[in-house]
C-alpha cells in the first residue's frame, strides 16, 4: 500500500478511502471495547471518591430543602402574627394564648376534630374559642392539663350566633354531615325575609358569649329557604381550611365573655 500510494499520488486518497471504508466496522468495535474498559477501571479505581461526591451532594440537596422547609414554615408563622397583631389592635380586650400545635386528629371525622398541645395550665378553659389569624375555628370541647379537644365550626356538636356583615340578618352557624364533606357549614334559622347575598361576610354575632362579636367566620356560597318553609338558610365556607390547619391559637379572654345564654 506505501508503495502504491508513493507510485500512484493521485490515486493515494481514494484508497485511503477505500481501505478506511473496509475497517470501519472494526475500528468502531474496538474503539467503544476501548472507551467501556476505560470506563470501567475509571470507576472501579474512583468508585470510593464518587461514592463520598455522591453523599456529599445529597446531604447538600437535603439541607437546602429542610431550609426552604423552615422558610416557608417562618414566613408562614409570621404571616399569621401580623394578622394577630392586627386583631389585638382592633380588640386589645383578647387574650390570646402561645400558639397551639395540633398533635392528633381524629380519624375518619367528618367534622375535623382535633387535639392541641396546650391545656388548663396554659390558661385554657372549657367552652373557649379556637380561631386562626383568618377567622374561626371552633371552641374548646374538652380540656385537661397539657391538652385540649377542639370541636370546629364544621360539627353540629356546637353552635355560633352569626350575623351578615352585609345586610346585618342573623343566625345560627352549625355543621351538618352533608356539607362537612365539602369543608362547609350551615347558617340557620335566618329570617325568610333576609337581604342575605352570595358572596357576604359571616362574622360572630356574640349573642351567646362564648364567640366574641365580629370574629370572621366565612363567605356565603348559596342562599335558600328550609324544607319546612318557615326559615332561610346560607350555605358558608369558613375563611379557615380547617383540614389543613396545624396550629392555631385558643381566646382565653375578651370583652363580653360569657355575657349571654350558652349555646
Amino acid at each position: 500500500m506505501g508503495v502504491y500510494t508513493l507510485t500512484n499520488e493521485g490515486r493515494a486518497f481514494l484508497v485511503s478511502q477505500g481501505v478506511y471504508t473496509l475497517f470501519e466496522p472494526i475500528l468502531s468495535v474496538t474503539s467503544s471495547i476501548s472507551d467501556s474498559i476505560s470506563a470501567n477501571v475509571d470507576a472501579i479505581l474512583n468508585s470510593k471518591e464518587y461514592y463520598n461526591e455522591n453523599q456529599e451532594l445529597k446531604q447538600e440537596i437535603y439541607d437546602l430543602n429542610e431550609q426552604l422547609a423552615n422558610y416557608e414554615s417562618d414566613k408562614k408563622e409570621l404571616e399569621e402574627l401580623r394578622k394577630f397583631v392586627g386583631i389585638k389592635e382592633d380588640n386589645p380586650s383578647y387574650i390570646l394564648s402561645a400558639s397551639c400545635n395540633i398533635i392528633s386528629k381524629t380519624s375518619s371525622d367528618p367534622y375535623c376534630t382535633f387535639t392541641i398541645d396546650k391545656g388548663t395550665e396554659d390558661g385554657i378553659s372549657l367552652y373557649d374559642p379556637v380561631v386562626t389569624g383568618s377567622g374561626l375555628v371552633g371552641m374548646i370541647s374538652e380540656v385537661a392539663n397539657s391538652y385540649s379537644v377542639v370541636t370546629t365550626i364544621l360539627s353540629p356538636d356546637i353552635s355560633v350566633g352569626a350575623m351578615s356583615v352585609k345586610s346585618t340578618d342573623m343566625g345560627i352557624i352549625q355543621g351538618t354531615a352533608t356539607e362537612s364533606i365539602n369543608q362547609l357549614t350551615k347558617m340557620m334559622y335566618v329570617d325568610k325575609e333576609n337581604t342575605i347575598s352570595v358572596g357576604d361576610t359571616i362574622v360572630c354575632s356574640g349573642n351567646s358569649g362564648i364567640f366574641p362579636e365580629g370574629y370572621l367566620i366565612g363567605t356565603v356560597k348559596e342562599v335558600g329557604i328550609e324544607e319546612t318553609g318557615l326559615s332561610a338558610y346560607a350555605i358558608v365556607e369558613p375563611f379557615v381550611s380547617i383540614d389543613k390547619l396545624t396550629s392555631v391559637r385558643v381566646i382565653t379572654d375578651f370583652e363580653g365573655q360569657g355575657i349571654g345564654n350558652n349555646s
